[in-house]
């Protein structure tokens, strides 16, 4: 198979990059003839960003996993789509071929229908990393079903609060899920979830670790029991889904608290993370590619379902731990599988990097010709950790920058392609035209930096759509247009800071909201502070990110406690469980300071500014406190900092 829309040459991409923001219908159009519609469109592009409405091949028809799974069967069925490397060393991995996978899918799609999710159905999927996973994934996508897929991370809560939103009538999981040396009880964390208000009325359980479960009569199914009453004749056609229907719903945290629930569409998602996998990482056939995100997040379903499959790719799984049975997890699976791409995230080789380079004794990692790194901006030293140790400075390293609501990578360096640069995401793809602003709006000038070269800084906005770019927020319209198009008129405003040099490149420097990135995943600041304050005695929290040296950023959380009183170290750990238990451990803060009050404007706005500067260290330069409710409490707020 080959790719007519792949990049070949920094001249290409100059002139690719052109065309398509010069004439994005005839430039989008022709990549789209590469791949099988029902019926073609009737217009390629329309669009404003003030309501917003984005239409990307309107009136199209298709099924995107025709274009995942059945258009390769004949050339390419019997090559590897899927494998999967066990959270186990002892347990053997296993391959799925185009056909094979393509036969679950089908078979599992039947599963659906016999237990009445139909098209249009919410389905939300709270599994382990198995193939089972993406089978569940593809099967929602084979019959028009909008799949959620639930990080197995996520608490009883964050799973309620999800199923609620999107009306989910149905949940698959598992009976539990390896992690390490660690057994998650995937299934009895969402029967405590279906304890709370809802309408699902079937929930399909995968047995994985054999852990005792609770099955309730009439909601309750295994999958294998399902599975084994499908025959031949029951193998339904794919479901033909208009471009724009809603492929899949996937919830990212916000400032407010409550998770946003990004829709993405069929058309758009899958021509953008096609495109843009094959580009950014300089795909060959017959490559292996091995991105280690978890689906629970946008990385993985773009970059380990749906791009990969829908180039016609083979896709690594990993179950487990880039530290378990020991911090050479990574290397081995390179090898084993003989991985020409490896795309995880710096916080990952951060905590690789302190182990030294021990564990890379006797690794081969000669089968390298590309890495990517994903989900924050990447520091210098990583990066050349990376590129010396791990590609041994022959594998150019794309430092790739996108969200979840952009579907798919929008400033990346392009594999041997376009120039690196150290901790620089550099160019924009085709079709996505960056704009820095200041807090007006308006297109800031270039500075002299610190070095004396010319920089822009900024907000990171984006001037026009890109086909893989978010539609809404589930069931609040008006939520999509305030929290992405309403701060700057006609702009899709990122939420990101960022640096542009003279040559065009782009540096990511981080969110400008109450949003923390924590190992590359977004976490909400409201989010934490209503966990953190359920806890009994707690009056008040305010939370800050702070850099922290594996995770690029870490929760530092100030609490006014008036409750019993007990050691402050017990305390620390009854509230970060109580986190644990609204959110996930994820959210638990990296340092909890007790203090009598918080800085305070006579409004009663809490002075985010001042506890982030104490946060980082900061002590002297402040700022001005004068205008403070009680400007006393800074200075005992910077005396106890831990």
């Amino acid at each position: 198979m080959s790719y007519p829309f792949q990049i070949n040459s920094l001249a290409q991409y100059h002139a690719d990059y052109k065309a398509a923001a010069e004439n994005p219908d005839a430039f989008w159009a022709n990549v789209a003839d590469n791949f099988c519609w029902r019926k073609k469109w009737d217009k390629v592009l329309g669009w404003n960003f003030t309501e917003p409405k984005i239409e990307w091949f309107a009136g199209a028809k298709l099924n995107i996993t025709e274009n995942c799974l059945d258009r390769h069967l004949e050339k390419l069925g019997d090559k590897p789509a899927i494998i999967w490397e066990p959270n186990n060393v002892d347990e053997p991995a296993r391959t799925l071929t185009y056909k094979e996978l393509h036969a679950q899918i089908i078979q599992f799609a039947q599963v659906l229908k016999n237990n009445n999710v139909n098209r249009g159905d919410r389905v939300c999927i709270y599994m382990g990393m198995i193939p089972e996973l993406t089978i569940a994934v593809l099967a929602c996508a084979r019959i028009g079903a909008i799949h959620s897929v639930i990080f197995g991370g996520f608490s009883a809560q964050s799973i309620a609060d999800r199923m609620q939103d999107a009306k989910a009538s149905c949940i698959i999981t598992c009976d539990g899920a390896f992690r390490g040396n660690k057994i998650i009880d995937l299934k009895a964390v969402v029967d405590d979830a279906l304890l709370q208000e809802n309408v699902v009325q079937k929930v399909i359980v995968f047995a994985r670790t054999k852990t005792p479960v609770i099955m309730m009569d009439g909601r309750d199914v295994w999958w294998d029991d399902e599975m084994n009453k499908i025959s031949i004749t029951d193998f339904t056609v794919a479901e033909e889904m208009d471009a724009e229907d809603p492929l899949f719903i996937l919830y990212t945290s916000g400032s407010t608290g409550k998770p946003k629930g990004v829709v993405h569409t069929c058309a758009g998602y899958m021509i953008w993370t096609t495109y843009t996998f094959v580009n950014m990482f300089n795909y060959q056939q017959g490559d292996v590619h091995f991105c280690t995100a978890d689906i629970g997040w946008i990385t993985g379903h773009s970059y380990i379902i749906y791009g990969p499959l829908a180039a016609g790719a083979t896709s690594v799984m990993f179950e487990g731990i880039p530290t378990f049975p020991d911090v050479g997890r990574f290397w081995d699976i390179i090898d084993k599988h003989q991985v020409n791409i490896l795309y995880t995230a710096p916080t990952a080789l951060r905590s690789l990097m302190s182990f030294g380079n021990e564990p890379l004794q006797g690794k081969n990692l000669s089968s390298l010709k590309t890495l990517g790194t994903v989900g924050e901006p990447i520091n210098e030293e990583a990066w050349h950790w990376y590129d010396d140790n791990i590609g041994k400075n022959k594998c150019p390293i794309v430092d790739t920058w996108w969200q979840t609501e952009t579907g798919g990578c929008l400033i990346t360096n392009l594999a041997g392609i376009t120039p690196a640069k150290p901790s620089w995401a550099t160019l924009p793809m085709p079709g996505v035209q960056p704009i820095i602003v200041d807090e007006k709006g308006e297109e800031t000038s270039p500075n002299p930096s610190e070095g004396g070269a010319l920089v822009t800084s900024g907000n990171l906005c984006i001037k026009a759509p890109w086909p893989g770019m978010l539609r809404t927020t589930w069931g609040d319209h008006e939520r999509c247009r305030v929290n992405y198009f309403a701060t700057y008129p006609n702009l899709y405003f990122t939420g990101d800071g960022a640096l542009k040099d003279a040559e065009g490149n782009y540096r990511i420097t981080g969110r400008v909201d109450d949003v923390l990135n924590i190992s590359g995943h977004r976490i909400g600041t409201a989010e934490v502070e209503n966990a953190i304050n359920m806890h009994n005695g707690v009056i008040e929290s305010a939370v800050v990110g702070y850099p922290h040296d594996i995770k690029g950023q870490g929760i530092y959380a100030f609490v006014i406690y008036n409750g019993e009183q007990m050691d402050d170290n017990i305390l620390r750990q009854n509230i970060a469980a109580t986190i644990s238990k609204a959110i996930g451990a994820i959210a638990k803060p990296d340092k909890i300071q007790f203090v009598s009050g918080l800085p305070k404007t006579r409004s009663g706005k809490i002075m985010r500014r001042i506890l982030r500067k104490i946060a980082e260290g900061e002590t002297e330069n402040l700022g001005d406190i004068t205008t403070l409710l009680d400007p006393d409490v800074v200075a005992e707020i910077r005396d106890g900092k831990v």
